[in-house]
């Protein structure tokens, strides 16, 4: 009999949100804080929590996709169990640009950060070290990544309150609106909704993160229970994170006019309101956040690619491999490490773009998958509670993304488009001109230990 290794159940609720909300990285509320502040004419809390609003319909759908295929394939395997299986394997082919192209964002981010407190060290120096230590840490096992996510979690957290802390004082010392509790950061009579709504298009991008924990839902005992926890805590935990620490920063800058690059805040933010040693502990975390969100959207990449491959749609033998020893797709976390190493010869703008249209995919069709299983084939829309759980939330929730669609720039949109070509040519290849199905695996029939 064939020796072969096996993912293994043994995450917690409270390791799964942790990893979830590493993914997300807390502290890029300081990153998109000036962008945002000056498009929303300093009503920054407010965008956020529009945007919480609009992610928790779609992180509700995420939930129920779960209860019904508590396997680790995401969006790619609830399209294809719902609506079509070449229209999943699309699916699944896109969203391999939200997940395997973040760990490539990661790195570069490292390098950047990096190069400019090192600046005599080669960039492309310092995104291999980072992706070997990325990599590194992936090998291991779930656990070992979960433990490891949660002190990197604990180190941005820490610099937060501490942030929090030295912003009061501010505060209190006359900084900003001169008063630790006001309303002028979230509404204003001059607000404008409109505004308002495209700061919140440009943080659900910040949510991230929470879609990301399905993909462990068969190292997770109960996922039916404990993945659809874990989805509405890492999205609502994120959320008040973020609407907390925007709604001080605001609060300390109640426009732009401070800021020498607004599109790059961060360091003046902390340098202002810290100090210089603080800003130095201050870009510290802003490394480990990096590092965090890299080693965790690292995970759950190797995750996708190893259902695809176990459902044959990538060579079985080399992505469907799960190491004996540590449990990991092993062979997968080296082939997303090799591509992360890319991130030293492209670009951010791009790596970003083809992000945002891999995130909306899937995003669209979870969504629709709800309807498609829910309402349509189950006809659970037909009750009063059904209505509002299976067809009008998901619908809810499509109109949001389809909101961000709209904003999504073109170069995201075309570049998702190739790419998305591309998948259309190699499925056409995987089923004969479209005549035959792609491989499924028969879930009933797996080696995954309970």
């Amino acid at each position: 009999m064939e020796n072969v290794g096996k993912l293994r159940r043994t995450l917690r609720l409270w390791q799964v949100v942790l990893i979830g909300v590493a993914y997300m990285t807390p502290m890029v509320v300081f990153d998109t804080f000036g962008i945002v502040s000056e498009v929303t004419s300093g009503h920054v809390p407010t965008s956020y929590a529009l945007a919480l609003i609009a992610m928790l319909f779609t992180a509700a759908s995420y939930g129920k996709m779960v209860k019904a295929f508590p396997q680790a394939g995401s969006a790619y395997t609830y399209t294809q169990k719902t609506i079509s299986k070449h229209l999943g394997f699309l699916v699944g082919w896109s969203v391999l640009l939200d997940y395997l192209f973040l760990p490539m964002v990661n790195s570069l981010l490292a390098g950047i950060y990096l190069s400019a407190l090192f600046p005599d060290v080669p960039t492309w120096v310092w995104v291999l070290l980072f992706t070997l230590v990325m990599t590194g840490i992936n090998l291991f096992t779930v656990n070992f990544i979960a433990n490891f996510s949660t002190i990197l979690v604990g180190c941005q957290i820490l610099i937060m309150c501490i942030f929090t802390y030295l912003d009061i004082q501010g505060l209190m010392a006359g900084e900003g609106y001169g008063q630790v509790f006001t309303l002028q950061p979230f509404i204003s009579p001059d607000m404008d909704v409109s505004i308002l709504l495209a700061g919140a298009t440009i943080l659900c991008f910040s949510f991230l993160g929470f879609d990301a924990v399905t993909t462990l839902s068969e190292e997770t005992p109960e996922p039916t229970k404990t993945i659809p926890r874990a989805i509405f805590l890492v999205a609502l935990i994120g959320g008040i994170l973020f609407i907390t620490q925007s709604y001080f920063i605001q609060a300390f800058f109640p426009d732009i006019s401070r800021f020498q690059d607004f599109e790059a805040a961060s360091p003046e933010i902390a340098m202002m309101v810290g100090g210089r040693i603080f800003q130095i502990f201050f870009l510290a975390a802003t490394l480990t956040g990096v590092l965090a969100s890299g080693v965790t959207s690292h995970a759950s990449v190797a995750r996708l690619l190893y259902v695809m491959g176990r459902d044959n749609v990538f060579p079985k033998k080399f992505f469907g491999y799960v190491n004996i020893r540590w449990g990991t797709p092993s062979l997968n976390v080296l082939l997303v490490g090799g591509i992360a190493l890319l991130a030293i010869f492209l670009d951010l703008a791009i790596v970003v773009a083809l992000i945002n249209f891999g995130a909306l995919t899937a995003f669209t069709f979870v969504n629709l998958s709800v309807i498609a299983h829910y309402a349509v084939r189950k006809k659970m829309h037909k009750t009063f509670t059904g209505f509002f759980s299976y067809l009008l939330f998901p619908i809810i929730g499509a109109i949001f993304v389809g909101i961000l669609w709209w904003n999504l720039e073109t170069s995201s949109l075309t570049l998702g488009l190739v790419w998305l070509a591309i998948g259309v040519l190699y499925l056409a290849y995987l089923t004969n001109l479209f005549r035959s199905k792609p491989p499924e695996f028969d879930f009933n029939e797996s080696n995954i230990s309970s």
